[in-house]
């Protein structure tokens, strides 16, 4: 499968951004999907995860109640829809999917995208 992220870009903390991830080559509806960052100096780390149907997810700590993961079978795209930015989460962000359950753990992904730059300036 081919995953493509869209949507990144500069905004002020407090703001928004949706990120899209669009899925080619294999069948969306078969795998789950996550989102992954990695800031400047340090690892990739995981942010969320959602099922195949979109009926699960799972959210890092640092973003609970202020991103949302979804998913468009129609369309084969994952959004990431994040609120209230804060400085802290400038990163590149990747979408990753794999079959089977979700799970936080990046090794277990099959398939990466390219990633996304999103810089919150202060």
């Amino acid at each position: 499968a081919q995953l493509v992220e869209s949507g990144g870009g500069l905004v002020q903390a407090g703001g928004s951004l949706r990120l899209s991830c669009a899925v080619s080559g294999r069948t969306f509806s078969n795998y789950a999907m996550g989102w992954f960052r990695q800031a400047p100096g340090k690892e990739r780390d995981f942010v969320a995860a959602l099922s195949w149907s979109g009926g699960s997810t799972y959210y890092a700590d640092s973003v609970k109640g202020r991103f949302t993961i979804s998913r468009d079978n129609a369309k084969d795209t994952m959004y990431l829809q994040m609120n209230r930015l804060k400085p802290e989460d400038t990163a590149v962000y990747y979408c990753a999917a794999r079959t089977g359950s979700i799970v936080n753990k990046q090794y277990l992904y099959d398939y990466w995208g390219q990633g996304t730059q999103v810089t919150v300036s202060s």
